[in-house]
């Protein structure tokens, strides 16, 4: 978004709202900024919210299963969470086979997984 765009949102013309933005980026409120891609556009309309939990508490064994994971290029997010399931992670891909596919392939064999749910993304509300 613009200067000009959030200015006018946050009711303050451009220059003082650009002074706030450097201030919070000096600040480190603002961390750093994005390009947001779009799944469809790379021939990924496919989004299947995954949640796995894993049978080892070994820290070796849990640390590969996050570095392999998180290398895919399928998986867009991967989170470690408090409770179950162990993880869970935002997948695109091109189709229903191309999961299968993705699934069977890529996390399925890993050692630590002990369960897998997926759920297919009817309608993405927001990001």
């Amino acid at each position: 978004m613009s200067n000009v765009e959030l200015a006018r949102r946050v009711g303050l013309t451009p220059p003082p709202c650009l002074r706030r933005v450097k201030r919070l980026e000096e600040a480190g409120v603002i961390a750093g900024y994005r390009a947001q891609i779009s799944p469809e556009a790379m021939g990924r309309s496919l989004e299947v919210v995954v949640s796995v939990e894993i049978a080892v508490n070994d820290l070796q064994t849990v640390e590969e299963f996050e570095s392999r994971v998180a290398a895919l290029e399928e998986v867009l997010e991967f989170r470690r969470m408090f409770g179950r399931p162990d993880y869970y992670m935002r997948v695109a891909v091109a189709d229903q086979f191309a999961y299968e596919k993705f699934l069977s392939q890529q996390i399925l064999p890993l050692p630590a997984v002990s369960r897998v749910d997926s759920h297919l993304t009817m309608k993405r509300i927001k990001d």
